[in-house]
């Protein structure tokens, strides 16, 4: 785990080196629950919201969920006895930012998505430096694994879950689906697929052994023990089984090497027998995230994936 001395001594580091090209990371500033967000703001007027539900006892240990009220619920293209499947979201911001409710996070996949009939579940975890990028992959699983246990109370169904993450929530969603140790440990059942919006560290130690930004320090520190560790890339080395299908979606305007990693990561899973495809997407690393569920070949794109994933999700889509 890196040092919390060298995270603080590096935090005013990375706040600068986030609005530089090299970072493009177009990070939200922080925003924590007790302050406003965007997000809920624009929530249709038809979208039901449970804000803060807890899944830890930690405040950054908490969940909106995002479904159709019992009313509307009703008109849903479900069949009568199915359950409405889940799209689970976790934030980007570096790893030590960002929130669960900002409107780039949750405001056109929730006005798409929700009164097609899915539920939108958007997560908070803890961030650096209070923990580390590995207890932020266990907050995602244990997140996930109590989603499931409730997901019957939002009228969804907890064997359609699909993990979505963007920039650091991309490379924590893509290390939940390649390493099964986060899921089994947090007790959570087995999910559809995953898709991961522009993360470059998905081979962690490839990216630390190269010229990279400095606020990755902070994030991996310096021993290559670690680095394999957090590298989705390496998680799925010696797995008995193949992983879930992934989406890794990459900006190609990107200099860092995001299309690069997505193409070996796509690789390496389709090796273990997994299904694995890349997008590439002529958008910036923010525009991923915000634009997704606007009316777009790219939407369109996702949404064909998450389709060939499971028939009643694909009868929600267009």
């Amino acid at each position: 785990m890196p040092q919390p001395s060298r995270i603080l001594a590096t935090l005013a580091t990375t706040l600068a080196l986030l609005t530089t090209p090299m970072a493009l990371a177009q990070a939200p500033a922080p925003v924590l629950p007790s302050e406003s967000a965007p997000g809920p703001a624009a929530t249709a007027a038809s979208v039901a919201r449970l804000s803060d539900v807890p899944y830890g006892t930690d405040r950054r240990q908490r969940m909106d969920i995002y479904h159709l009220p019992s009313a509307a619920a009703s008109a849903s293209p479900h069949p009568p006895g199915n359950a409405a499947p889940v799209i689970f979201m976790v934030h980007g911001g570096a790893w030590t930012m960002g929130d669960k409710a900002l409107g780039r996070v949750v405001q056109e996949k929730v006005a798409r998505w929700v009164p097609r009939g899915f539920v939108v579940v958007s997560m908070n975890y803890r961030l650096l430096p209070t923990v580390d990028v590995l207890q932020q992959a266990r907050d995602v699983a244990t997140a996930l694994a109590n989603a499931q246990q409730n997901a019957a109370q939002w009228g969804a169904d907890a064997s359609r879950f699909i993990l979505m993450g963007h920039s650091a929530g991309a490379h924590l969603v893509a290390l939940v689906n390649a390493a099964p140790a986060f899921a089994q440990q947090a007790g959570a059942r087995a999910w559809l697929g995953t898709v991961a919006l522009d993360s470059a560290a998905l081979d962690v130690p490839a990216v630390m052994a190269a010229p990279h930004p400095a606020f990755y320090d902070a994030v991996f520190g310096f021993d290559p023990a670690f680095w394999r560790a957090a590298s989705p890339y390496h998680a799925l080395q010696g797995r008995s089984t193949p992983p879930a299908p992934f989406l890794l979606v990459c900006s190609t305007r990107r200099t860092d090497g995001s299309c690069r990693q997505a193409d070996a990561m796509a690789q390496r899973a389709q090796g273990q027998g997994g299904r694995a495809q890349v997008l590439p997407q002529p958008l910036t690393h923010g525009a991923i995230n915000a634009q997704l569920g606007l009316e777009s070949a790219y939407t369109r794109s996702v949404e064909a994936f998450m389709a060939s994933l499971d028939a009643e999700v694909a009868r929600c889509l267009p």
